[in-house]
């Protein structure tokens, strides 16, 4: 622990050792990232703004089981796309971290972390409602909210696309896989 108010959370290592006898000498390491956060940083009324919005009613419903990361395709592929930590942010009262952050955008909408949710938390909901706030409160553009949702549009219609090619044509699927490939790694 830091100062008074502070939390002090760089990067840690964590040992622990084995319960099993036949395992006692055995460590067992792995690093944790975690933020510096200060009291003095944190807005209380957060959770409840969010809560508030259209989507975000359910919030405070969450107990950080991390079923919505678990089952969301884009933590998959991404893993700074973490819902539960979102959720611990928004709960926490990280407004400006959680508002400013690029990561709010990154989620597909796809409602694969709603129906899995056990407390009906609705982090697709949810994250719509931080997107409008985001908007509201001027931490991106207004024209951002629709031009995430062409995007989502395109990118299903290209994944349907590749999909149809994989089955069909091959060669068609390798040189469209390709191409998108180089854009990506670009």
């Amino acid at each position: 622990m830091g100062t008074k108010g502070t939390r002090n959370c760089a990067k840690s290592r964590i040992e622990t050792r084995s319960v099993n006898p036949k395992k006692q000498n055995i460590r067992y390491e792995s690093e944790v990232d975690v933020e510096k956060i200060e009291s003095k940083n944190l807005d209380p009324r957060f959770k409840y703004d969010v809560a508030a919005h259209p989507g975000g009613e359910n919030i405070k419903l969450c107990f950080a089981c991390g079923t919505c990361t678990a089952g969301c395709p884009v933590s998959a592929v991404d893993p700074e796309f973490n819902p539960r930590k979102i959720i611990r942010q928004v709960l926490l009262g990280m407004r400006k971290e959680v508002l400013s952050s690029p990561v709010i955008w990154r989620c597909v909408q796809c409602y694969s972390c709603t129906v899995k949710c056990p407390q009906n938390v609705k982090f697709r909901d949810v994250t719509r409602a931080l997107r409008e706030m985001a908007v509201a409160e001027g931490y991106a553009d207004a024209d951002l909210l629709q031009e995430v949702e062409q995007l989502d549009e395109f990118s299903q219609k290209l994944r349907r696309d590749l999909v149809n090619a994989l089955v069909t044509d091959r060669d068609k699927f390798k040189e469209l896989k390709n191409k998108a490939e180089e854009i990506t790694n670009a």
